[in-house]
């Protein structure tokens, strides 16, 4: 088992960033394209219990997030994000990082190297 999980979306600059400076940094990474292997509800919750931001950072507040008719009411609970993030995974903030029991969205960019360091 890798030693960092980063949730990744190759298309985000910002995505593909962190796995350049975790690979960089010879960090045992392992990239997991959320968009082709969505988290479930029991990981999704997993990952919110380890998250050093707050839990409603995980949604993205996008032009989908606005298509879809979704508001802060409906991202305020980790139940609420959960719901939403199984429910549209393309809302789910990216990179996320995992490190044993923490974890963090990797935003700004200097983020992910304190984090890996």
């Amino acid at each position: 088992m890798a030693e960092i999980t980063l949730l990744h979306n190759p298309r985000c600059s910002t995505s593909r960033h962190a796995v350049e400076v975790a690979e960089g940094a010879g960090a045992d990474v392992e990239v997991v394209q959320y968009l082709k292997d969505p988290l479930d509800e029991t990981a999704l919750r997993e990952l919110a219990g380890k998250l050093e931001d707050p839990v409603t950072d995980l949604v993205r507040r996008d032009s989908h997030f606005k298509e879809l008719g979704l508001g802060e009411d409906d991202v305020a609970t980790q139940d609420q994000v959960v719901a939403v993030l199984v429910e549209h995974p393309r809302l789910l903030q990216r990179p996320v990082l995992v490190r044993g029991d923490r974890a963090i969205i990797g935003r700004p960019k200097d983020r992910v190297q304190s984090f890996l360091g």
